[in-house]
């Protein structure tokens, strides 16, 4: 699990930095000329920021595999990559598309990153306190 939770950590750490820094320099000439520009580049960064906290959040998941029982950190570490997917990857697509009807799906990916950060949360409470 902790090999798993490494890679995951270091493809959406890798990911979000590059979709972050196409944000910077590469989206806005693409965006030019389209409604609510400025909205847009707004989902992206949101979307970028979560993306890479919650990268950086699964390598935490890794290093804590030692301590906390699996079945919490898979728990944790699904509710996460789901949170992430739903959450940063709609407002990716928003931002590209334009389709603002996707903006429903972005709070169960919220929901989902709630859920990663509690079930951690539970997990570290029932964690041995020898281990």
């Amino acid at each position: 699990m902790r090999r798993l939770l490494l890679l995951s950590s270091a493809l959406n750490g890798f990911l979000a930095v590059a979709l972050g820094a196409f944000g910077a320099h590469g989206l806005r000439s693409r965006l030019d000329g389209l409604p609510y520009v400025a909205r847009r580049l707004a989902w992206w960064d949101t979307a970028a920021h979560y993306h890479l906290v919650h990268a950086v959040a699964l390598g935490v998941l890794a290093l804590a595999s030692e301590h906390v029982a699996r079945n919490w950190l898979a728990r944790a570490s699904v509710a996460m990559l789901a949170g992430m997917l739903l959450f940063s990857g709609s407002l990716y697509v928003m931002t590209l598309t334009g389709q603002t009807a996707l903006g429903a799906v972005t709070p169960f990916g919220g929901l989902g990153l709630l859920a990663g950060w509690a079930l951690l949360g539970v997990g570290a409470l029932r964690m041995d306190p020898k281990r």
